[in-house]
């Protein structure tokens, strides 16, 4: 029979801004319990401040931690041994040609953003099957599958997310714990918001002028025409981490504006 707490539990990695932040602030006004992470113990604050303006009452903690490595994990284990929702959403990315990654980039990006979530999910995902009911998120991207020539290794890893949600939730099969795998396209984070208002200010256009050249020059096929917003793409995990999506599993889901020109 399952079992599910009163109030559930989630950890939202990588969520002191853009869309782990969006997706911690949704579930934080569901009346979930959402531990927050990042490397900055002020930028969590800032982050718990930002979702108690809109939900007062939210649950929230925090953990200031690197999760790209081993110790940064165990020490997140420790502070919070159980979780019911998992959302895999850290991740960092850089721009290099392919022939001048070395090692060590490799490394770093492999470490972040593959690795985090597995060592995460090898802790959670048993003790949600244990108990009969879990979710486990993985914030991907479009890059996974149409994989950018300027940064070969991101795209490399975010396949890798993708091969290993898939694995997981056929190992999780039948135990009331999803796995599924959300791909953004373009996103308005605040990085981009002002990068998107600089380009203004020297090229004398508005902000929303810029992002649509920048889509139009750089993401042609895009259906949408503009960059998503955060919450339009934290939409998607808010409804994958719920019971609604009960018979969604081992899935993937682009979040891109029809950028990606396959059907499947």
């Amino acid at each position: 029979m399952s079992t599910t707490p009163t109030i559930r539990r989630a950890i939202v990695t990588g969520s002191t801004g853009g869309i782990g932040l969006a997706i911690a602030r949704g579930l934080a006004r569901q009346g979930m319990r959402v531990v927050l992470n990042g490397r900055c113990a002020k930028r969590i604050d800032d982050a718990m401040t930002t979702i108690r303006s809109e939900t007062p009452d939210a649950l929230l903690s925090g953990f200031a931690g690197d999760l790209g490595t081993t110790e940064g994990v165990e020490e997140l284990v420790a502070y919070e041994p159980e979780a019911d929702i998992l959302v895999n959403n850290l991740g960092i990315f850089e721009r290099k040609p392919l022939f001048e990654i070395d090692d060590e980039d490799w490394q770093r990006l492999f470490e972040v953003n593959v690795l985090s979530g597995a060592r995460l999910s090898r802790h959670y995902a048993p003790r949600m099957a244990s108990r009969g009911w879990g979710r486990v998120v993985f914030v991907s991207s479009i890059s996974a599958v149409q994989v950018p020539p300027e940064m070969v290794h991101y795209g490399a890893t975010k396949a890798a997310q993708l091969a290993l949600a898939r694995g997981l939730a056929e190992t999780l099969s039948r135990t009331g714990v999803t796995v599924n795998t959300i791909l953004p396209g373009p996103t308005l984070t605040e990085g981009m918001a002002d990068m998107f208002a600089g380009m203004a200010v020297r090229g004398d256009e508005r902000p929303e002028e810029v992002e649509r050249d920048f889509i139009a020059r750089n993401r042609p096929t895009s259906l949408l025409g503009r960059l998503a917003s955060v919450d339009e793409v934290a939409s998607m995990a808010i409804y994958l981490a719920s019971d609604a999506a009960s018979a969604i599993n081992g899935s993937a889901f682009r979040v891109d504006g029809g950028i990606v020109r396959h059907l499947v």
